[in-house]
């Protein structure tokens, strides 16, 4: 039976070794789906940080965009996908143009955006094999200022809830600690 589990939480919440811990104990491959780009020193420093805790036993794929793509590509009945994170390939998505955002008014997704979001949602939906997605909940603290950071929460908001649907599993990690949504 195919298992599709959302991990979320707060930044250094332990999402990640708790997604990690899920994959190993599948007892099945497992294909590590990296969406970070190193752009600058302090992303180097948690992109090694990340691949210090990874067994040397799993197949690791770097993608920042086509996310769908890879899951379809790499998912298979007896592999596990582990997704981290969701909150970063958003990102990427958001802000691959490199256009200038206005402080104020409504900001237009990309065609691009659009096109991928839809694309990942489908793929989850008839993945074969488990899929581990990891994503932070940025919602529960002060609405940013700024409309581009406003933005970015909302999408991610709406990206978590919408994987969380099709998911059959959620678990919320807070201060290392699991707590059941769904499933």
């Amino acid at each position: 039976m195919t298992v599709r589990t959302l991990i979320i939480g707060g930044a250094r919440s332990g999402k990640s070794a708790h997604a990690e811990r899920l994959a190993i104990s599948s007892g099945k491959k497992v294909v590590y789906i990296a969406t970070a780009r190193a752009g600058d020193e302090e992303m180097q420093q948690r992109i090694a940080h990340h691949r210090q805790r990874r067994s040397i036993d799993w197949f690791t794929v770097e993608e920042p965009l086509a996310l769908g793509d890879a899951i379809e590509r790499h998912a298979a009945a007896d592999s596990v996908i582990l997704v981290d994170c969701l909150t970063v390939w958003l990102a990427n998505l958001l802000f691959f143009e490199q256009r200038d955002f206005p402080e104020v008014g409504v900001i237009d997704a990309s065609a691009c955006f659009s096109r991928q979001r839809a694309g990942l949602l489908q793929v989850l939906e008839h993945a074969a094999g488990d899929v581990l997605l990891v994503t932070n909940e940025v919602g529960q603290g002060v609405i940013p200022q700024g409309a581009v950071s406003r933005w970015f929460v909302d999408e991610s908001g709406r990206l978590n809830q919408d994987v969380a649907a099709v998911c059959d599993r959620a678990t919320l990690i807070v201060a290392g600690l699991p707590v059941s949504l769904k499933g």
